[in-house]
């Protein structure tokens, strides 16, 4: 069968705690640096320490607990800057987003430069609870994967610096696949384990979900074993297919309509025969994948504005007001394009 058509970076979030107004600077270095190891042509290293500049300028002016998260886009070929805070939202959202626009009088260009300089730029607002924004740099040739309707984060415990988590999105023959990983424990020997996981993924990721999963196994059997989840969607369905606690949630705009979890057992260990859960593709209908350092009671009762957000932004949400610090975390989206305001 055929190969990937798009073959992403190793897939790897940075976090950047936005507590004072000196972060920006590192923000604003971390995307360049970023930009150029993803090889981004031309200015656009440049232009993604302004965006990481203007968005964490408006988290230290304004915003409680704000944070970037700065990775390769998901699909590859680009550059993705997420923006989150816990309030006080921004009542007068259109006027900020003119170009130019500051309510502090200075010269900063401020969102309206952001919009101007993205491929794509979503964001959704609330008072008070805060404001989510995704701005994606890409060159023209990836301005497509720039709108595509998937979003994912994936961050390793506090005080580790190895995530033993991993997330991969890879396009075969016309149709998508997730997979999610979650390496036991945390560290070098769950991320060894984790990067195995997705080694083995790129190698055969056309191929039904029971034989990928048993393709992992065999590439962990020396390794401590994860939990490994998979969602690959179909014109007319859903498969998804895992063993340990990598959860898949479906949901739309009004409501969640499915919460599994996998099969118990560890993939390198002791793989059990592997089931398949079909869900039928509806209108607006998303599907997400996450790890158990996302509190899966976020699905208990959600409250409507996160059930309206986008793919890349209910990721960021999903990380950075469900998480639990101590673990690993990670989330992936695919949903339907929902539009950028």
């Amino acid at each position: 069968m055929g190969g990937p058509l798009t073959s992403p970076p190793p897939f790897c979030t940075t976090h950047v705690r936005i507590d004072h107004y000196s972060a920006v600077h590192l923000a604003a270095e971390t995307a360049r640096a970023l930009a150029r190891r993803y090889r981004l042509p031309g200015s656009l290293s440049d232009q993604a320490a302004v965006v990481a500049s203007e968005l964490g300028s408006n988290l230290a002016k304004y915003a409680v607990n704000g944070s970037l998260f700065l990775q390769p886009m998901a699909l590859g070929g680009g550059l993705e800057i997420l923006a989150t805070d816990r309030g006080p939202g921004m009542p007068e959202l259109r006027r900020c987003l003119a170009d130019g626009y500051t309510t502090t009088g200075s010269l900063g260009a401020g969102l309206g430069a952001v919009v101007r300089i993205a491929a794509d730029f979503s964001i959704r607002t609330e008072a008070p609870g805060g404001t989510l924004a995704c701005a994606r740099l890409a060159p023209p040739d990836r301005a497509g994967a720039a709108k595509e309707a998937v979003g994912a984060v994936s961050v390793p415990a506090e005080r580790e610096t190895t995530n033993g988590d991993g997330c991969a999105v890879l396009d075969v023959d016309g149709r998508r696949t997730l997979l999610v990983v979650d390496g036991l424990g945390h560290g070098e020997p769950a991320a060894e384990a984790a990067q195995s996981a997705l080694r083995a993924f790129a190698r055969a990721p056309e191929e039904p979900l029971p034989e990928i999963l048993h393709g992992v196994h065999r590439a962990l059997r020396h390794t401590r074993g994860a939990a490994v989840g998979l969602l690959r969607h179909h014109p007319d369905r859903v498969e998804y297919a895992a063993v340990g606690n990598v959860r898949c949630v479906a949901l739309t705009t009004h409501e969640v309509h499915h919460r599994l979890t996998g099969q118990p057992g560890i993939v390198g260990l002791n793989l059990p025969t592997p089931k398949v859960h079909r869900i039928p593709r509806e209108p607006g209908l998303s599907m997400l994948l996450h790890s158990d350092g996302i509190d899966p009671r976020w699905t208990h009762s959600p409250a409507p504005f996160l059930l309206r957000l986008p793919a890349p932004l209910l990721a960021a949400a999903l990380a950075d007001r469900h998480r639990l610090t101590r673990d690993d975390a990670t989330v992936v989206v695919a949903g339907p394009h929902q539009g950028l305001m």
